[in-house]
């Protein structure tokens, strides 16, 4: 799961409680209006203006089918303990892009039009199926991948914008061997590195503080990069800016007999 909050410390899927403790507690969040604004713990001299947001995000270790024992005991699921595995306010990456980008330094590559242009097609592959994992650095209908931070430059609603954070940070925990992937013929005896994450092998779902419940197009949740505008309707709710997410990822796995 994935809180992905305007308020430090919100830990929006556990309730909504919110230590008041800990570097960087009054750090900016939400939607930045016209007026300049200098951003708390963020660094001096950095200045949020314009259509842009900002959101910490945490991540956590949820093996829901595990945990509610909804398939049989078997060495391809996961077997750890929920957890708090990230919080942003703890990572100096996530709002200081001169730092995020000696982690990624391809994303000087995609910083210029014709590369940014190319993820319509990434934006339509998604919506209709998946989105295209030759173009790792396009988050489909969403953004852009890079940078890897919690600052959206064009933000058109707080579902896309939340989205594309959750997206960002998938993409970082890969890119720093945390997150590995669980997919494809390499993964039946293990998961493996994937520094470069594989977008089509994820799913995620709206579960705060609009659960996503219905159905669209048979289908419960939606893979990376899909436009936000159908799932998104009505999952925003005024004065309740901090949003939770499910995720899904793919596994294959080779299951021996015993």
């Amino acid at each position: 799961m994935a809180d992905v909050t305007r308020a430090p410390y919100c830990l929006v899927n556990l309730g909504g409680i919110q230590p008041s403790v800990g570097p960087n507690a009054t750090q900016y969040g939400g939607i930045v209006d016209e007026t300049s604004i200098t951003t708390p713990g963020n660094g001096a001299g950095v200045l949020f203006t314009g259509d842009a947001s900002f959101w910490q995000i945490h991540w956590y270790v949820n093996p829901l089918y595990a945990a509610l024992g909804l398939v049989a005991q078997s060495n391809c699921l996961e077997n750890k303990g929920f957890d708090l595995a990230y919080l942003s306010e703890l990572d100096p990456t996530h709002s200081d892009p001169e730092l995020e980008n000696l982690i990624s330094p391809d994303a000087y590559l995609f910083g210029n039009l014709i590369a940014q242009s190319i993820c319509g097609a990434d934006c339509v592959a998604a919506t209709v199926g998946f989105g295209l994992s030759t173009l790792y650095w396009c988050a489909g209908c969403n953004g852009s991948i890079f940078p890897l931070t919690g600052r959206v430059e064009a933000h058109v609603g707080d579902i896309q914008a939340t989205s594309l954070v959750l997206q960002r940070l998938s993409a970082k925990l890969h890119r720093v061997l945390v997150q590995w992937s669980g997919a494809g013929e390499r993964a039946m005896c293990g998961p493996y590195p994937q520094p470069l994450m594989d977008k089509r092998n994820y799913k995620y779902s709206v579960i705060n503080p609009v659960a996503q419940t219905e159905k669209i197009a048979g289908r419960c949740c939606q893979p990376y990069g899909r436009t936000t505008t159908v799932f998104g309707a009505g999952k925003a709710l005024p004065g309740r800016e901090n949003y939770g997410y499910q995720i899904f990822r793919k596994r294959d796995c080779c299951q021996g007999a015993y």
